[in-house]
């Protein structure tokens, strides 16, 4: 206290200019009055800034920032001496000899309010500004000045000098929602501090005292008189050389507005971690808080899931035919950059594809200027795919030059293509989602929910309910081995009728190729998708039961309509269900519960939520203690809680076998032609008037879905079925996803038995039968031989063999 009262003493010599009996008054003021009443200095050592929201990938690469303030605090030994001095040099001088209030500055600042009689430059310390921005408002009266100094003096006496700067940079704010240096510096330059140059380090350094009309993106003139002022004020003061400020005097502006710096392209992920976290914490805290989730998102797959995804919805756009220009620029305007540069504001880019104008077209080629005036070069064989849309399945005549389709003024789309040449493309009209997960613990590694987020957030991976068409068959079939059905029983494929009451009409089911096939094996219905296979299977087990079968694997029951309709997928579910459903074969017959967010941690890196993922696992826990508990701790391992069994062992693997065939020789063929592996299992599926195009495939590694379709629920057009639409999208993504992971098939699971069947009958028959073929059973479901049953019907009668 005697030191307090000794500095306000020296303040009040120091005014005594202005008036010794005012100055002592303002003093006793202060020291019975003010002081009392000021908040606790040493709550500054407990600050904790406003932190945005930052989603991560499961690396740590930033995927999105959400928060009105972009923050970034930073130890003050990790910034950088040049930024360090640049700002004392620009606002407080004698920061490290003044105790918290600089008395010349005081005293001029003073001398200037008794004269002019309002309040001009000078006075404030960092200090002083540090108070002022934790503590009180903006407001220009005399008592907050008062209280400005009291609080500085205070925080002087509690903290260190670099304690003080440290705050002061981590909160002074820099225009642009910028709150401390290293958040300018990636608002202004997309950089960290240390990787600024001595004319950036001035120009953030000159922004606090008018940060949001003297900053370089909004006027820059001013913004460069500040860097001078910094500049000079460091020359003076000896921090920078001669040499040194003339090369930053020299330096041209080279700010610009950058996004938070992205390394992952998952705002799909990131809008469903914002919406989790602020139903969670409230808006508020969770935009403010600091927070960072660690997403299961794996920056390669995700990495690969887009560039499939796009790949394929732009595949099938072009097999469809140009639909135009976006729009256009007017004759006249053609070559003027800052008309062409407005004209393309409207269209940014999307999915990597830029837009362009066209300046000049010749028979081979067409010279188009993106954004940023880099003048393309477009060849005449990038076009050729664009015959004119006329439907889903028309298209009008084939280009024969490039001024069949361009002409000077468009605005086009084009993919870069190299150095100084682009390829014609065009943002696809369809949509689709991609989904990939582990199907032990439900973790998502990549999800793509359409073609780019910022031309439409609406998430189809988790929010678009589409028919599931054929990809719900393995489900039904499923159903059917739980009740009675091995792999080789034979159903009639053959015309069936059904009177629907409901539309006082007739339903007359049938196959895609509009064949019948007669009796067919449920391997062979399966493999090939075999429609009125599955609608007498179903009608046989029973709509209740597969029902709740379906149910018990993931679907809601509610979802699933209660008639014959189910048997081709006339039910609704999200990529993302489908993938769960699947990830019960793919495991062994658990249900696993997808989820994207591995962990939460505060501002202190403390972690503060991590959601259980119940793992369908069972050996991996062999090797270890027993727990009398799921989940509790032994020695250094925290068990998972183990996923809800949903289906017997040996009904998964008999599925996932069938599934294999799909792959290997069924309507999933062309997966096989991709990837060559041994371990993948997969069902396509396609909806009436082909309206949804799925493919659906896995190992014991990764389940992934593809889907596409268009929002509005036109049909997708002739010929794109889940195979020619769906599967590439698939392959593409499972190509890389899978590269370099060993294969692993499914363990077969005890209780099993592989004989030699009749494929005509689905009996088991001997050696000797040269049309024989393997099939796998459960041990009381292998059917009897065929020479047995006939003697059985003759009166014969033996035990059951096995071969």
């Amino acid at each position: 206290m005697k030191r307090f009262l000794r500095t306000l003493l020296y303040t009040t010599v120091a005014l005594v200019g202005v008036g010794a009996v005012l100055a002592a008054a303002a003093v006793a003021y202060a020291v019975f009055v003010l002081a009392p009443q000021l908040p606790d200095a040493e709550s500054l050592r407990d600050v904790r800034f406003q932190q945005p929201l930052r989603v991560v990938s499961a690396e740590g690469e930033l995927i999105a920032e959400y928060g009105e303030q972009r923050r970034q605090p930073e130890d003050i030994d990790d910034l950088p001496t040049d930024l360090l001095l640049a700002f004392i040099a620009a606002e407080d001088d004698r920061f490290y000899e003044h105790p918290g209030v600089d008395y010349q500055g005081l005293a001029r600042a003073v001398g200037h309010v008794v004269r002019e009689r309002s309040f001009g430059p000078g006075g404030s310390t960092i200090t002083m500004q540090l108070a002022r921005n934790f503590f009180l408002s903006r407001e220009v009266t005399i008592l907050r000045k008062v209280n400005e100094i009291l609080l500085a003096l205070q925080i002087e006496r509690t903290l260190s000098k670099e304690e003080i700067l440290e705050l002061y940079l981590n909160k002074i704010y820099l225009g642009h929602r910028a709150y401390g240096v290293a958040a300018a510096a990636q608002v202004y330059y997309g950089k960290d501090p240390d990787e600024l140059d001595l004319a950036q380090m001035a120009m953030i350094a000159g922004l606090p005292k008018a940060p949001s009309v003297a900053n370089p993106i909004r006027n820059p003139q001013r913004a460069l008189q500040r860097r001078a002022y910094v500049l000079g004020r460091m020359l003076n003061e000896g921090f920078i050389s001669p040499e040194r400020y003339q090369e930053a005097m020299a330096a041209p502006i080279t700010a610009d507005l950058h996004a938070p710096r992205s390394r992952v392209d998952a705002r799909y992920v990131g809008e469903m971690v914002r919406r989790t976290m602020t139903e969670r914490y409230g808006p508020e805290e969770a935009y403010t808080g600091g927070y960072t989730v660690y997403t299961t998102i794996e920056k390669d797959r995700q990495d690969a899931a887009n560039r499939a995804l796009r790949s394929g919805l732009r595949d099938y756009d072009r097999r469809h035919g140009y639909r135009g220009p976006e729009g256009s620029v007017e004759a006249e305007l053609v070559g003027d950059p800052a008309a062409m540069e407005e004209a393309l504001t409207a269209h940014p880019p999307f999915g990597g594809l830029q837009a362009a104008v066209v300046l000049a077209v010749e028979p081979e080629a067409a010279w188009v200027w993106p954004r940023g005036g880099r003048v393309l070069q477009v060849d005449f064989e990038t076009m050729e795919w664009a015959r004119p849309y006329r439907d889903a399945n028309r298209r009008g005549p084939a280009p024969e030059e490039a001024g069949d389709v361009v002409e000077v003024g468009d605005i086009v789309r084009v993919a870069p293509r190299g150095e100084g040449r682009g390829a014609l493309s065009a943002v696809p009209d369809v949509s689709g989602a991609l989904v990939a997960q582990d199907p032990m613990d439900g973790r998502v590694r990549a999800l793509a929910g359409g073609f780019d987020f910022r031309l439409s957030s609406f998430n189809r991976a988790v929010q678009a309910r589409r028919q599931t068409g054929s990809v719900f068959k393995p489900f039904i079939y499923s159903a059917a081995l739980e009740n009675g059905y091995t792999p080789a029983t034979l159903v009639n494929d053959a015309p069936v009728v059904f009177r629907d009451d409901a539309l006082e009409s007739y339903w007359r089911p049938g196959n895609y190729s509009g064949r019948f096939y007669g009796p067919t094996r449920l391997r062979e219905a399966l493999v090939f998708s075999r429609n009125l296979v599955s609608i007498r299977v179903l009608r046989d087990v029973g709509i209740d039961p597969t029902i709740a079968h379906a149910a018990r694997i993931g679907f809601p029951a509610e979802s699933l309509p209660r008639d014959l309709s189910l048997a081709l997928g006339s039910n609704s579910a999200t990529p993302l269900q489908i993938s769960s459903a699947f990830a019960a074969f793919a495991n062994g017959g658990y249900r696993v519960i997808p989820n994207v967010i591995e962990r939460v941690e505060d501002g202190a890196g403390e972690v503060v939520f991590r959601p259980d993922f119940p793992e369908a696992c069972e050996l991996c826990r062999d090797d270890l203690p027993m727990a009398s508990v799921p989940g509790e701790r032994i020695g250094l391992f925290d068990l998972p809680p183990q996923a809800e069994r949903v289906l017997p062992e040996d009904n998964a693997w008999l599925i996932s076998d069938m599934l294999s065939d799909v792959v290997e020789r069924g309507t999933g063929r062309g997966a096989r032609r991709v990837l060559d592996r041994e371990d993948l299992a997969g069902k396509t599926g396609t909806t009436n008037d082909l309206r949804d195009a799925w493919f659906v495939g896995y190992n014991q590694d990764l389940v992934a879905t593809a889907w596409i379709g268009f929002d509005d629920q036109r049909s997708l057009g002739r010929g794109e079925t889940g195979a020619t639409a769906a599967l590439p999208i698939w392959a593409r993504f499972m190509s890389v996803a899978l590269d370099g992971v060993e294969e692993r098939s499914v363990p077969r699971p005890d209780g099993l038995v592989t004989v030699r069947i009749d494929p005509e009958s689905g009996r088991a028959t001997s050696s000797e039968n040269p049309e024989a073929i393997f099939e796998t059973f459960r041990e009381e479901t292998v059917p009897v031989r065929e020479d047995r049953d006939r003697r059985q019907r003759d009166g014969e009668h033996s035990e059951r063999q096995l071969f």
